[in-house]
């Protein structure tokens, strides 16, 4: 273990936590408010631990993957405890294991919150909550990498660990360039959206909170309903956007590259986009019952999709209330996901395409034991490697869900709320079902709880894997 470049890079992320926490500050100085001070705090104290840990680079800067998996781990996690302390500061969350949990469930882009009154928060916070969405929806590496030439080559081995999906791939031959790609196309988006958001009319400051959660996948809201009480407009924009971030970047960079028939290709998209329509359509009929009109439901039903599937969480309804068939076509959807390369979460749509067509083949070898079948993806063959960690990640997976959930059972609550809260924070969705519904909150569960909830979320973002190695011995030895 190259511990040196481990601290090393810490460093680095520490002080860029001190410029994003910065921000809030300033927002803060906008509005004329006092708890922007224990951002500037905060910023400082990441200043100069930053600066302490990098005063001296390494003689070796290689990273390797196990040293990959631990930075990225680790980055994480420092990230999430520094970035709870202002809350606690200024008030807005006295108790710090609920700062630290609202903290998580920003960077890891989940969205579930242990507030029941967020128009109370001041501005600052308001800020940093969603502001922390934006960060940890394309990844603090990935955005380092874009700027910085760490490592060299081996910063593949960062990427790898930070983002989601089964394989990770350059876009271009240097992982730099795939990282400027990667941010440039998220940072279009993001700025689209906040442009048509206040062309609807949205105020700028709610313009940005939005589009910070929704490029991001993530879901804080703002206001106590969500997104209940803006216009049909704003709601149909971000669905619209919502969609959008949970598509693999990979089709961005094709359409961008004028390779048409390439994106449309993509077998993982189209999948993506067929669940998409075909939940919608089956909750449209499920619901209309429940509104004044058609419009209203296929609405409210392509919202509440498009916030489930790409993990993002907001709500326009309680669908709390909704019929048991459109309560379940949403829970499915928790598991399935966003498409691999993009900012959601969730098992990831790929990983299911993978799944079946594994079970296709041995069923097939059962008829034909001498067949010789490759699994395949867009057309190329999918290494064994990427099938073995498929079905490694599905295992680990669902032994997590179900030990968190017995955990957590211990709050003596029903099952369909301390299973839906699991599988909310496991795979960064946001709200569940029954007390913690999309017009409930986290507020409920013991301290115990609510650190067994920050592991899943902050597992479920990493995909499991560079937490999970935290725990070997092994990963621990120098050599």
């Amino acid at each position: 273990m190259n511990y040196s470049m481990v601290l090393y890079i810490l460093g680095y992320i520490l002080q860029f936590e001190s410029a994003f926490l910065m921000l809030p500050a300033l927002v803060s100085l906008i509005y004329q408010e006092e708890a922007g001070i224990p951002f500037v705090i905060t910023a400082a104290i990441c200043l100069v631990l930053g600066i302490v840990f990098t005063h001296k680079k390494p003689s070796s800067s290689t990273v390797y993957t196990r040293e990959g998996f631990v930075t990225v781990a680790l980055s994480w996690i420092v990230m999430s405890i520094f970035g709870a302390i202002p809350f606690v500061w200024n008030g807005d969350i006295p108790y710090y294991v609920d700062a630290l949990f609202e903290t998580v469930s920003g960077f890891t882009t989940t969205g579930s919150s242990i507030l029941s009154d967020v128009e109370s928060l001041s501005h600052a916070s308001l800020f940093w909550r969603s502001f922390s969405h934006w960060i940890g929806g394309m990844g603090v590496f990935v955005f380092i990498m874009s700027i910085l030439p760490l490592m060299g080559g081996s910063t593949i081995n960062l990427m790898k660990a930070e983002s989601p999906g089964p394989s990770v791939s350059r876009l271009v031959p240097h992982i730099k360039d795939t990282a400027k790609i990667l941010y440039g196309i998220y940072l279009a988006i993001t700025l689209l959206e906040i442009v048509i958001l206040c062309a609807l009319g949205m105020p700028l400051f709610e313009s940005l909170l939005t589009s910070f959660g929704t490029t991001g996948t993530g879901g804080f809201g703002f206001r106590n309903d969500s997104f209940a009480s803006f216009s049909p407009a704003i709601q149909n924009t971000v669905t619209t956007f919502m969609i959008l971030s949970g598509i693999n970047y990979t089709f961005y960079f094709c359409i961008l590259s004028r390779r048409i028939k390439d994106a449309f290709r993509i077998e993982e998209v189209r999948w993506y986009l067929f669940l998409i329509f075909a939940s919608v359509g089956m909750i449209t009929y499920n619901i209309r019952p429940l509104y004044a009109n058609t419009r209203d439901a296929l609405r409210n039903a392509f919202f509440q999709v498009g916030a489930i599937i790409t993990t993002t969480g907001y709500s326009t309804a309680d669908f709390d209330m909704w019929p048991a068939l459109s309560q379940t076509i949403l829970v499915t959807l928790m598991f399935v996901g966003a498409c691999a390369g993009s900012t959601g979460g969730g098992m990831k749509v790929s990983r299911l395409v993978i799944l079946f067509k594994t079970i296709r083949k041995e069923l097939s070898l059962i008829i034909h034991p001498r067949e010789i079948r490759k699994i395949r993806m867009d057309g190329h063959v999918v290494e064994h490697s990427t099938l073995r960690s498929t079905n490694v990640f599905l295992v680990i997976y669902f032994i997590l869900l179900m030990l968190s959930t017995l955990i957590i059972s211990l709050d003596e609550f029903d099952f369909t709320t301390n299973f839906t809260a699991v599988v909310s924070c496991l795979n960064n969705i946001g709200p569940g079902l029954n007390r913690v519904g999309p017009a409930q909150n986290f507020s409920i569960f013991s301290p115990l709880s609510k650190v067994v909830l920050i592991f899943d979320m902050l597992a479920g973002r990493l995909e499991l894997f560079p937490l999970m190695i935290l725990f070997m011995p092994s990963t621990w030895r120098k050599k």
